[in-house]
């Protein structure tokens, strides 16, 4: 069976966080209010579009609504990809463990069209064995049941895998799938959300050679 690296999107494969950035400030700005610093956008991130808008709402005075929250997902979805890019070096990772016959999934938070939109932006629809969005299975991160399921459509063996994220949602889902987690530790997520990972990579560079040594 292939060992089969399961990552995280935003904050690991993906600096998206402009991309979000620019389409909460247009949220806020149609109702009146200030725009965001970069700091409080990163901080919201990982819980998906719900949580986030709940907390762009609260942030800003607003009223949670429905309304709200489609506004977002409509215009972000259409705009997902005009700041948005690969951090520095994970083509590379990706591109290497393809070589060495690893599987690759995503498993996010994100909605599953705004990823589908995204990754074929990017160029890297088809890349993926699997890709689990926050509304493909009845459950998401911090539930084991996404990743599980993520890693079951994409064929991979919960003995063989790995769980590649920045954020404790992913932590969290890995151990509960009894997986490893190596934490991204160039992501939105504090070095604290790393406690009970398997190990902590610094940089895109240092992936490959610590998910060697994680699965042999």
């Amino acid at each position: 069976m292939p060992r089969t690296a399961v990552f995280d999107l935003d904050g690991t494969l993906v600096d998206s966080a402009p991309d979000i950035h620019a389409a909460l400030d247009r949220l806020v700005a149609e109702e009146g209010r200030p725009p965001f610093t970069r700091a409080e956008v990163t901080g919201m991130i990982g819980d998906g579009v719900r949580a986030l808008i709940e907390r762009a709402a609260a942030a800003r005075d607003l009223p949670f609504s429905e309304a709200l929250l489609a506004r977002f997902t409509a215009d972000y979805t259409a705009r997902a990809a005009e700041a948005t890019a690969l951090f520095p070096g994970i083509a590379a990772a990706l591109d290497a463990l393809a070589g060495l016959g690893w599987r690759l999934a995503v498993c996010t938070n994100k909605p599953a069209a705004a990823t589908a939109a995204l990754l074929a932006a990017l160029g890297l629809d088809g890349r993926f064995a699997a890709v689990g969005g926050g509304d493909s299975f009845p459950v998401r991160k911090p539930d084991p049941g996404h990743l599980l399921g993520t890693l079951a459509a994409a064929g991979g063996d919960p003995a063989r895998a790995v769980m590649i994220g920045d954020h404790r949602n992913d932590v969290l889902a890995a151990r509960g799938a009894g997986l490893p987690c190596l934490f991204a530790g160039w992501g939105y997520g504090t070095l604290a959300m790393a406690e009970g990972a398997a190990g902590i990579a610094r940089s895109p560079a240092q992936l490959v050679p610590l998910l060697r040594d994680l699965l042999p």
